[in-house]
Formats: C-alpha cells, sequence, structure tokens
C-alpha cells in the first residue's frame, strides 16, 4: 500500500487532505506534537468526517496511524525514508519548525535511494512547498542539496476548503463543507504524478492562488470587516443583510475584472465560481465567528495579500478599486482587543493618524488615487 505522510493532526488535515488521500488508497501517518489526538489515532485508527450542508453525508476515514515528532523522532525519519508522498497543513507559521525534522527524514531517505518524492504544503499561503523548501534546504550539506534537486519535488499548491469551528464529543469527528479545491504545480514535482482523488496539477498555479486568494480569501474578509463594523457576530448571519452583500459582490466585480483581463479566465466560469463563493459563506452549518474570519488584519492588508493586493494591481491597470478601498479602511479600523494585529494597528493610527497607518501597513503610495479612496471611507 502507498505510505502518505501528513504533518497536522489538525481539523483541516483530518477533515480536507487526509480524506483525500485515503480515498486515493494511501495509508496515512499523521505527525503532530498534540498527545491526545496522536494516541485517538493510533488508537481507533479511523475517524469519521461529517459533511455539513443541504446534503449532509458523513465520511469513514480508514487506515489511519500518527507519530508524536516530540517523542518519537526515529520513527518519523524512518517514515519519511519509506513515505511515497507528505503533505503538510499545520499554518504557514509552523512550516520553518518541521523544517529540521523533515531534513533528517530526507537526509536517511537519500543514504539509501533516490526514489521521487513529492512534499506538499499545503497550507494558505502563496507558495507554501517553495517556502518550506528554503526552510529545509539550511539543514542540508551541498552533497544532499544536489541529490534533492534531482528526486525530491516541493510543487506549491493552492487549497480550499471550510472547516468551521468544531464543537463535537465525538473523538476526532471533523465537520467540513462539501466544497473543496486543492491544485498543485505539475511543474514542480518529481517522478510521475502522484494520482489524488481531488487533486488538479495545472501548469500555470498562480493564476488559480490569485483565483482563490481574490475572490474566497478577499470576499470572506471583506464580508468580515463591514460586519464587525454593524455588531454582526458571525458570517451567516451577515449575508443576510443586503448591503453587505452588495458591498461584497461589488468587491467581486472588481476582483473578477483584474484575474479575467491577467488569466484570461472565462468570464462565464469565473461567475460561477463567484456564485459558489457566495453560497459557501450563506452556508449555517460552516458559518464561522466574523471576529475570526477577521483576524490577522495586518497580514491582510499587506500589498500582496487579499484586500490590498488586487487593489494595487487595478491601480497599475489605471482603475480605482473603490470597493476594495472601503474594505480595507475598515479592516484598518477592525479593534478587536483579543487579537493582537488589531490592537498592533489602533496603537499605531492613535501615535501616527490615519494617513501614515495607510502607508504603514498597506503601502499604497501617498500620492495615488487608490489612497485618496482609501481615505474617503477611513
Amino acid at each position: 500500500m502507498k505510505k502518505a505522510i501528513h504533518f497536522g493532526a489538525g481539523n483541516i488535515g483530518r477533515g480536507f487532505i487526509g480524506e483525500l488521500l485515503h480515498q486515493s488508497g494511501y495509508h496515512v501517518t499523521f505527525v503532530d506534537v498534540n498527545a491526545e489526538v496522536v494516541n485517538d489515532l493510533n488508537e481507533l485508527g479511523q475517524y469519521y468526517i461529517q459533511i455539513v450542508g443541504d446534503k449532509p453525508e458523513r465520511v469513514l476515514v480508514t487506515d489511519v496511524s500518527a507519530i508524536n515528532s516530540n517523542e518519537h523522532l526515529d520513527e518519523l525519519i524512518e517514515a519519511i525514508a519509506e513515505a511515497d508522498i507528505i503533505t503538510t497543513a499545520i499554518g504557514p507559521n509552523i512550516l520553518k519548525f518541521i523544517a529540521q525534522n523533515i531534513a533528517k527524514g530526507l537526509i536517511a531517505r537519500l543514504a539509501k535511494n533516490e526514489t521521487p518524492l513529492n512534499i506538499i504544503a499545503c497550507e494558505n499561503m502563496v507558495g507554501g512547498s517553495t517556502v518550506l523548501k528554503g526552510f529545509v534546504y539550511e539543514h542540508l550539506t551541498d552533497e544532499v542539496k544536489a541529490k534533492a534537486e534531482v528526486c525530491i519535488g516541493f510543487p506549491d499548491a493552492a487549497v480550499d476548503r471550510i472547516v468551521p469551528l468544531q464543537h463535537n464529543e465525538e473523538k476526532l469527528l471533523v465537520q467540513v463543507e462539501a466544497y473543496s479545491e486543492w491544485d498543485a504545480d505539475r511543474t514542480q514535482a518529481k517522478g510521475s504524478l502522484p494520482e489524488i482523488k481531488g487533486l488538479s496539477w495545472v501548469d500555470n498555479l498562480q493564476a488559480y492562488i490569485e483565483r482563490k486568494l481574490f475572490t474566497v480569501n478577499t470576499g470572506h474578509a471583506s464580508i468580515a470587516y463591514l460586519a464587525y463594523q454593524k455588531g454582526i457576530p458571525d458570517i451567516c448571519t451577515a449575508m443576510q443583510d443586503e448591503e453587505i452583500v452588495a458591498a461584497a459582490r461589488s468587491v467581486w466585480e472588481e476582483t473578477g475584472s483584474l484575474l479575467i483581463s491577467k488569466y484570461g479566465f472565462d468570464s462565464g466560469v469565473h461567475a460561477d465560481y463567484v456564485k459558489t463563493a457566495e453560497e459557501r459563506f450563506r452556508n449555517p452549518h460552516i458559518s464561522d465567528e466574523v471576529t475570526r474570519v477577521a483576524r490577522g488584519p495586518v497580514r491582510k492588508l499587506g500589498a500582496k495579500d487579499r484586500l490590498t493586493g488586487p487593489a494595487m494591481q487595478l491601480l497599475a491597470q489605471g482603475k480605482v478599486a473603490s470597493a476594495l478601498a472601503k474594505v480595507i479602511a475598515a479592516a484598518l479600523h477592525f479593534d478587536y482587543a483579543e487579537d493582537k494585529e488589531a490592537v498592533e494597528i489602533q496603537c499605531y493610527i492613535r501615535e501616527h493618524g490615519m494617513e501614515k497607518a495607510v502607508s504603514h501597513f498597506t503601502g499604497i503610495p501617498a500620492d495615488s488615487p487608490l489612497y485618496k479612496e482609501v481615505l474617503k471611507h477611513a
């Protein structure tokens, strides 16, 4: 049987990537430091996924095991040496912490053979596998790097599935939406492409990354920041507010025009993609708290991220994204006291004023019409 190693036994790992690997005939070994989850996976050897929505379904995932990387490093190194594929879903900030262990496994593997292996970071970020490769290579000698370049692939990926906050009494149960998307860059893969149900190998991954980022993530964040201003607690409730829905649709018109002109997406196909995103946000079974979707505003306001990114690209085309500008202003006003980044922004605004804050957190040029548009709503 084919062997898969998946770093991260959390809800995304079990409820998305782990499920697809299982359906594709892999034995899935989860790697985590959560002793309780690791023990449960080893004791039960299976878990359930509850697909919620109009057509609920209960899916059994079997033939799984787990390794606690804090306690059984030798076992992990051996597993990496024998793996057919490695995936991650641990969060962008954690990639650097697993890199050394992956490097140790690759050293052991390459000392025995040079069978091709692909390592895919399934994270909500651009270029996650490339970033992970950089961290792993910090722990390899030049000789091992040369071997790795021949047979170890780090294909970047774009992933999309909403996994809401869980309140489950049943061990290891994960609730997920029916929709999922997983695209990976075939040009970065080594050897034969792994055949995984639900995984599409594409030649221009950047187009799919930006389509997802500037549609799903941009829309989700826009709804959250506008809902927060109105005191609305969750996304599903926000989608019942006509003003917020209209604002989100205006944002999608702006990002859609960018994506269609930049990548040549069919306008009808893209309209269906947007419609699907809107329907997903209306699903009461996967509705998330506004403060959780809006968290991390410093990152989300970044010059290449979901709000400022498309607005700046439209600016380069000579267009002013007024709908995105309104959301950027709303994000700057996100003052949730339990979010460190929100607190950071509010402290900066109090000390330096809104005008400097716009430039500081977004990188939007102060002499641009987009800058003036953001300030108009701020």
